[in-house]
């Protein structure tokens, strides 16, 4: 087996080959172990052969012989024999767990060291959530397996050898009938359990690679989207989940092979007994001899085959598979758990937008709510962004900010009420191109994979060497850079901080040529100097600039700040607000002390632009209360 997703029988045998070894290691340092296992099993052999010589004396020297207080004393004895499982069962678990604990513990000890490997030979790649499973999930699974398998398959082999044993004392005949069809059910099993074997490993790796993929899937969506490889994606996810489907119905089938291999042997020698009966008796074997027979068939062979099967049949497989997550050294990916789509998203098209002199964004009595009945998260709004302004949005948690965003993104469409960016409506109704007039930078940064230079010109395809250099100046990208390689260094987005994210984010939107910004928190994981940094730099720019803001800092340097308290929005300079607004001065008292001695205290916005005209000074937002 060449790698760990490698279906078909050579796969199985690569397993059986890697963990066998370490298997026989494992139990040949616990021979006082086994040998224990092994006296206390003798006593269930005793108990076997008891039961049915016992039955088969009380028949023929007890009842039949007219004796019947001899039927009765061999009934006894048989009945005895049932007390010699209980210290047999006590001292078999005691035993037992000299075997199942060091094997959990060494597995244990094997977790922890691959887990530790992993993540010191690659930190961006090692998965906790598997190191996590193999120390809690699969761990507890190979060690109940294996306490299930060693107490079947000792119970079978000791069980066995005390009906065969008993059967070889009344009559050596019986065996001659009872072992061929016995024997021959066995090769059936063992012949199936190979492509069984197989099938069920071929299986769980489809299932585990199919988990993988979906995934992977879930973690790149928004890849997926940019690079547009959601068909693509869903014909290879499509092809995996048949490929599950038809490794299920292999195993059905093998599992119907196996059905008939436990029928064979676990029926087939109660059949020939009762066809050779008559062929026995004129023979001269007793009747006693004849149900003793069927008493070790009925009551202890077929039962301990038939859970020596089930167990081999379902817990052997299950502790292959684990055993060899542990003994295979291979960490390797496979195809299926690898990032869907291509490792970039092709750059978006995006002609740059016509000048024109109408606002960059307009909201008309815009109503939104999340169902039908649920309370408006805005209601009525009326709201006018010139083009050229910086208007900073606040309020407390959950009180609309992102849905505003998102509704000026186009992301969601109003109940009431229209959203025109540009002039143009922001929803599907808008042209086919949106990014060309607005760009959204939510909270999480989305950086693919690529180079430095391709995730900054993701919005400008077209963008010149200088275009790229004036945006590293103008956001101190330098450093990153310098860092990362340079321009053209590719970008593992697992190996970035989220400001280091945020950052990449920041300076495609400055080069993006799209006249309206939205950034909903964009810059929640930088410091305030870099973060006033890169507000000052985005609002330099040509167009508007709407931040959601979660310091004060960020409304200071907005020309206006739109209020959203639920009932009444209002909008208007930093300092009126102040003056009118007493959920304003709330959240400034809050935010104040947050801030107090990290960047020097909040500068007014007049230290670098001129104040707002008294038009814009004078520009309000109303929004109509709604029920609560």
């Amino acid at each position: 087996m060449s790698g760990r997703g490698e279906p078909g029988e050579r796969g199985e045998r690569g397993a059986l080959r890697r963990v066998l070894p370490e298997g026989r290691r494992f139990l040949r340092g616990r021979g006082r172990v086994l040998l224990a296992l092994s006296g206390w099993s003798l006593l269930e052999s005793a108990q076997t052969f008891l039961g049915g010589y016992g039955v088969a004396r009380a028949l023929d020297d007890g009842f039949l012989a007219g004796r019947t207080g001899a039927g009765l004393a061999w009934l006894a004895v048989a009945a005895a024999a049932v007390l010699l499982g209980w210290p047999a069962v006590r001292g078999v678990f005691a035993a037992l767990a000299g075997l199942v604990e060091p094997l959990r513990d060494g597995l244990v000890r094997r977790a922890v060291d691959q887990a530790l490997g992993a993540a010191l030979a690659d930190p961006a790649r090692a998965d906790p959530t598997a190191a996590v499973s193999r120390l809690t999930h699969q761990t507890e699974i190979a060690r109940d397996s294996f306490a299930g398998l060693v107490l079947t398959a000792r119970s079978f082999v000791f069980t066995t050898a005390g009906a065969l044993l008993g059967m070889a004392a009344l009559d050596p005949r019986l065996l001659a009938v009872v072992l061929p069809p016995l024997l021959a059910g066995l090769v059936l099993f063992a012949a199936t359990f190979p492509p069984m074997a197989a099938a069920q490993r071929a299986y769980l790796d489809a299932d585990e690679a199919l988990s993988a993929r979906v995934g992977a899937i879930g973690a790149g969506l928004r890849d997926v989207a940019a690079s547009g490889a959601g068909a693509r994606v869903a014909e290879e996810t499509g092809r995996l989940i048949g490929t599950e489907a038809r490794l299920s119905r292999t195993l059905a089938r093998w599992a119907a092979v196996r059905a008939l291999a436990l029928g064979a042997a676990g029926r087939l020698p109660v059949v020939a007994l009762l066809l050779a009966t008559p062929w026995l008796l004129d023979g001269g074997m007793s009747a006693g001899a004849l149900l003793g027979a069927l008493t070790y068939l009925v009551q202890a062979l077929l039962p301990a085959l038939h859970d020596l099967m089930t167990a081999f049949g379902t817990a052997g497989t299950r502790l292959l598979v684990v055993l060899d997550r542990f003994t295979h050294r291979g960490t390797e990916p496979g195809p299926a758990a690898t990032a869907p789509g291509p490792e970039k998203p092709a750059p978006a098209a995006v002609p740059p937008p016509a000048v024109s002199a109408r606002p960059a964004a307009e909201l008309r009595g815009v109503t939104f709510a999340y169902g039908p009945g649920a309370r408006p998260v805005l209601a009525g709004l009326e709201l006018t962004v010139a083009d050229g302004e910086h208007l900073a949005v606040v309020g407390p948690s959950g009180i609309g900010k992102s849905t505003l965003t998102a509704l000026l993104a186009g992301a969601l469409v109003p109940d009431r009420g229209e959203v025109r960016v540009a002039g143009v409506p922001a929803g599907p109704d808008g042209p086919p191109h949106p990014e060309a007039r607005r760009a959204l930078l939510p909270q999480q940064a989305y950086v693919f994979t690529g180079t430095v230079r391709e995730n900054l010109a993701y919005l400008r395809p077209d963008a010149s060497p200088a275009d790229l250099e004036q945006a590293v100046r103008a956001l101190r990208l330098g450093p990153l850079l310098n860092r990362l390689g340079g321009l053209d260094a590719p970008v593992d987005p697992r190996r970035l901080s989220q400001g280091e994210r945020q950052r990449l984010a920041l300076g495609r939107a400055y080069l993006s040529p799209a006249p309206l910004l939205l950034l909903d928190e964009a810059t929640c994981h930088l410091d305030p100097d870099t973060e006033e940094h890169a507000e000052r730099a985005l609002a330099a720019r040509p167009g508007a600039l709407v931040v959601v803001a979660h310091r004060i800092s960020s409304a200071v340097r907005a020309d206006r700040v739109l209020v959203l308290d639920g009932d009444r929005a209002q909008c208007a300079p930093h300092a009126e607000l102040l003056a009118r607004s007493p959920l304003y001065r709330d959240l400034v008292g809050r935010w104040q002390p947050e801030e107090a001695g990290t960047s020097g205290g909040v500068t007014s916005p007049a230290a670098d632009r001129s104040a707002p005209s008294d038009r814009s000074r004078a520009r309000e937002v109303t929004s109509s209360p709604h029920p609560g």
